[in-house]
């Protein structure tokens, strides 16, 4: 069994900057990709960025330039570092972990831009 658990969620003002952070812990023998998906509410979950093991990232095209991701191999850790905040990036940001055979998801962790 694998656990992801999500930190580093909550209210920011519109240009301001959060850091998520994503840990995954349990029978993980090697992870292909971790990623970060989110959820505005009445829509569907789309992808953030997403970081493979050899470090190659991608992006979705709307955070492209403020938002990084970067990963810690030797911890099973995934980051993701959010700048220049809107209030359409508001939504339920989740980690996703992409093993050999399965992907695990994490709970989700809320993130609001608002002034």
């Amino acid at each position: 069994q694998v656990q992801v658990v999500e930190s580093g969620g909550g209210l920011v003002q519109p240009g301001g900057s959060l850091r998520l952070s994503c840990a995954a812990s349990g029978s993980i023998s090697s992870i292909y990709s971790m990623g970060w998906y989110r959820q505005a509410r009445g829509k569907q979950r789309e992808l953030v960025a997403r970081i493979t093991g050899a470090g190659s990232a991608n992006y979705a095209d709307s955070v492209k330039g403020r938002f990084f991701i970067s990963r810690d191999n030797a911890k099973n850790m995934v980051y993701l570092q959010m700048n220049s905040l809107k209030p359409e990036d508001t939504g339920v940001y989740y980690c996703n972990v992409v093993l050999r055979f399965d992907t695990y998801w994490g709970q989700g962790i809320q993130v609001t831009v608002s002034s």
